[in-house]
Formats: structure tokens, sequence, C-alpha cells
């Protein structure tokens, strides 16, 4: 998801200055975006957010220009072919579907007000887009409806009654589903962010805070160290907690939509952070190490009572097998392993580093 596209939103909003929403709704076959990805159009021709660049993508401007001219929202399609694709090698016989949605001074923004909000607090909604009105009769083309994760409307453009074909098409976000178009609508979810806390704010912690907010996770770091947990060095932190790590992690609010990372500079802090989260509830936790800390670590905590369910659940060693050798290789194969977890529920198991437990290090329970 691309924030920035809504910010660029509130901002012009706020200022009142004129500008147009483009989104892609549907594509077919071959091309270079998917559906859900957004531009913001303005009046001088420049843009935040992409569609995918090339002729498409410049057409799309040269018309969100003229309708805010004139106000009016529009569909879009194209066939990548020999007229859209040809100088960008993108003659690949796909289909794309945009909208255009001009916002100007005086208008009713109240749409785009209630769509902000629910994706500057990270909550989980779906917008509807009629894109063929033959199907769902009373609905002209392109108009929207948002709607909350329990599936009530909560603003409508333009305003009105929400369809029965919606609800009756509409996918639980909590399944985590890809944009689709179903009964000539298109469906596109805005998931819950999840929220990433990292025990460890050295330059491994710092580096995946950056990635991870790119990646949208809400980040929060715990150390006992100010002056490596503190907003200069962490600008992107949604939350900084400096104290002991058992202080700080107990109590901390963790749920089935929280990750969490153990990074920290040593063996003892990294037990430490393992104890108090091995488990809670989080969907994901993970620790950084070699196979040999990793195993020590996992011995203690047996001995102190974690079950051994528990730990079968931490992904130690952490990251994706990518060779990693730099800090930012290392950031990059661990943020890749989060998002393939949070997108389709585990990791590629071809590029999974196999847990100490998977590999047969202990023994079963009663041998």
């Amino acid at each position: 998801m691309n924030t920035t596209v809504f910010q660029g939103l509130q901002q012009a909003i706020q200022a009142g200055q004129p500008v147009a929403w483009t989104a892609l709704v549907e594509t077919r076959g071959s091309t270079p975006q998917k559906a859900g990805a957004m531009m913001l159009v303005y009046p001088d021709g420049s843009q935040s957010g992409t569609l995918g660049g090339g002729c498409v993508e410049a057409e799309v401007k040269r018309r969100a220009l003229r309708l805010l001219d004139d106000g009016q929202t529009e569909l879009l399609s194209f066939q990548l072919d020999d007229n859209y694709g040809w100088d960008d090698g993108l003659i690949c016989g796909g289909r794309m579907k945009m909208l255009v949605d001009p916002v100007r001074p005086g208008s009713d923004v109240s749409y785009f007000q209630k769509l902000n909000q629910m994706i500057t607090t990270g909550s989980a909604c779906t917008e509807a887009i009629i894109v063929d009105p033959v199907k769902v009769p009373g609905c002209q083309a392109a108009d929207r409806y948002l709607l909350s994760s329990s599936g009530e409307l909560i603003a409508a453009r333009p305003s009105g009654p929400l369809p029965a074909e919606v609800l009756e098409h509409l996918r639980d976000v909590i399944t985590r589903p890809r944009p689709y178009v179903e009964q000539g609508i298109s469906f596109l979810p805005f998931l819950q962010r999840c929220r990433l806390i990292i025990v460890g704010a050295g330059h491994v912690g710092q580096k995946v805070a950056s990635l991870a907010t790119e990646a949208d996770f809400d980040v929060w770091v715990v150390d006992d160290r100010e002056e490596y947990c503190n907003p200069d060095r962490i600008p992107q932190a949604k939350r900084l907690i400096v104290g002991p790590i058992d202080t700080a992690l107990s109590g901390l609010e963790i749920d089935s939509n929280t990750y969490c990372l153990i990074v920290t500079r040593g063996h003892n802090h990294d037990e430490e952070a393992l104890y108090h989260l091995a488990e809670t509830s989080a969907r994901y936790v993970g620790m950084i190490g070699s196979r040999r800390k990793i195993k020590l670590i996992f011995d203690d905590l047996l001995a102190e009572g974690i079950s051994r369910e528990a730990l079968a659940r931490v992904h130690a060693p952490l990251g994706l097998e990518i060779g990693s050798q730099t800090v930012p290789e290392i950031a990059i194969s661990i943020v890749a392993e989060l998002i393939a977890h949070r997108n389709l529920g585990t990791s590629p198991a071809h590029l999974r580093v196999p847990s100490v437990l998977e590999e047969g290090l202990y023994e079963r329970d009663g041998d």
C-alpha cells in the first residue's frame, strides 16, 4: 500500500488543491501493475504514486488533467497491444481498467476523508467499485463503496444505499484476500497493518525497522539503551520503549496481529526476550543467531518450563536463506520472511532456514 498517496490526498484536501485520484481497479492477463495500484495527478502534471509507468500512465495523466477541469469521474480501459506498450515493450496482451476520480475544492470529500482515516489508522476495510453496472442494477460505473472489516457501509461516493451484490461477494479481510472482481464489482481490500515489535535497537534492528516500515508494518522497538533506542536513530518507529528487557516486555500488548523479532546484542538478552515472547499469542516470533546459540537458549527455556510446542513456533535462525552477509542483506532477508509470512501464512519452504527443532536437535517427549 502506498501510504504517500493517502498523505498527499489529505494534504491536497486540506489545502483546497484540486487533485485527481486514479486507481487500477481491474487487470486481466499480463500487466505491469496489478489491481490496487494508486496515483494522484496534480494540476501541474506532477504525480504521487504510480500505475505502472509507460504509455498507459501517461495517457491516464492526460485524461485525469482533462477530467479535473470538468469534475467528471470516469473508468478508462486499456489493451496492452500496439496502441499501448510498443515503446515500452509491454505488448503482452493484458488489459487494465483505471478509475479516475477528480477531487475539487468545494466538492464533497467525505468519502476520501473516511478512506484516509481508515488507512492512516491501519484499520482493515474494503473498497468496492462498480466496473460493470449492467451486472449491478441501480448503480453507475465508478460508484464507490467503503466497507468496514465487518461489512458495514462506512461511506459511498456518490452517497446511496449499499447494493446487495457487494455484500454477496465481499470476502473477509481476515483471510488477507488480494484485489478481485466479482459480478461487475472490483474489490480492493486494505488489510489491517501488523505490529512489529523489534527487541534490540542495534544495527540490524535499526535497518529492519526502516525496511519494515516501508513494507507497511507498524514498528515498535525495545532496548535498554537510550543512545540506541531514540527518534534520531529510528525515526520510523511508532513507539520506542527504553528499559530492562523483562520489564519492557512484561504486559506489552501482543495479539494475533503482532510480529516479534529478537535481535539483541547478546545471548542473555535474547534468552530473556524469548522467555517473555515464546508463549504469547503473537502471530510470529523470530530470533537471530547461530544454531549453537539457539540450541543453548532453547535448552535453558525448556528447563525453565517453556513448552516445546511454543519453541517449535519460533523462527530461529531468522530470515530467508539468501546468502546474507552484510547488515542490509540480513535485514532484507528478515523483512522478506516477515512479508512472506504475513501475505502467505508461511515462509517459502525452499528459502526458509530449518529451525533447530526441525533438524532433530531435540528428542521427542518421552524419548
